[in-house]
């Protein structure tokens, strides 16, 4: 059964919850992560959340997001991830948002509260091809213009994406050139905080 990692309020790992039981209307505080993929013309790949999601289905967000299990690094938990979710070999992960952490309730009184680091990533492959228990669409959008519209509100995305989006703004206008942050400043239940510094996109 997959397992979350929870967390206290200075980010350390205070114990475990399946993935199946942890969001609900007083969902604790976890650890997750969130990917920015882009191809090498700097166009951003968005995935619309397969329907059946318990917790913003049917929405427009970023490439992908999800979990580390107990004791993985975060780097290798975005590329089993993405790798599971939308069938991609990523070449290039790094970390550009290091400490993001956001809290968020759905309509319904469902909440996801995570420390969430955000990493930026290259793929050089082809079409993605998805798993529809995760992933009901997909697209190539040119950055600029989708994070202009996500910021004035003309496009519609997670509120984690929305968050992150504003933020992702501030480290410049190429997003192939974010400069990648030191892993010492990932939450310390991160396992990458010991591996030293992390890959750069060349």
């Amino acid at each position: 059964m997959e397992q979350v990692v929870l967390l206290d309020e200075a980010g350390r790992a205070v114990g475990t919850e399946p993935k199946a039981t942890v969001h609900t209307a007083t969902t604790p505080l976890h650890l997750a992560f969130s990917a920015y993929v882009f191809d090498e013309n700097g166009r951003l790949l968005i995935t619309r959340r397969a329907l059946e999601k318990r917790t913003w289905p049917g929405v427009w967000t970023n490439s992908g997001c999800g979990h580390p299990a107990p004791q993985e690094p975060l780097e290798l938990a975005v590329r089993r991830r993405l790798g599971q979710e939308l069938g991609i070999e990523l070449d290039d992960v790094g970390v550009v948002l290091p400490s993001f952490r956001y809290r968020a309730v759905m309509d319904n009184g469902i909440v996801e509260n995570e420390i969430c680091p955000v990493y930026r990533a290259l793929y050089r492959g082809s079409q993605p091809a998805p798993d529809p228990a995760e992933v009901c669409g997909v697209d190539w959008v040119e950055w600029t213009a989708f994070a202009d519209a996500v910021v004035d509100g003309t496009r519609d995305v997670s509120p984690w994406c929305y968050e992150q989006v504003q933020q992702l703004l501030q480290l410049g206008a190429d997003p192939l050139r974010w400069p990648v942050a030191d892993a010492a400043d990932l939450p310390p239940a991160a396992p990458d905080r010991l591996s030293g510094d992390l890959p750069r996109l060349a």
